[in-house]
């Protein structure tokens, strides 16, 4: 299982949280590619900085333990 992280202020880098659905509920995906392809669709703008170097990390893929789920 995968969930999506994201950081929108960049000076605070260790100011992640989850990305929550529209139902207010975990975004949770069975397979990484179906998670990644949900970030770049939702925050394409950040996804497309990072994979030109031109900003730091800000968004990410985080593989979950089934205790994790919410």
């Amino acid at each position: 299982m995968f969930k999506l992280q994201v950081q929108e202020d960049d000076k605070d880098p260790q100011a992640w949280h989850d990305v929550i659905g529209p139902d207010g509920k975990l975004l949770i995906f069975e397979k990484e590619a179906a998670a990644r392809a949900k970030l770049e669709q939702l925050y394409p703008i950040l996804v497309k900085m990072e994979r030109y170097a031109a900003d730091s990390k800000r968004t990410r893929v985080i593989s979950m333990y089934a205790e994790d789920e919410t």
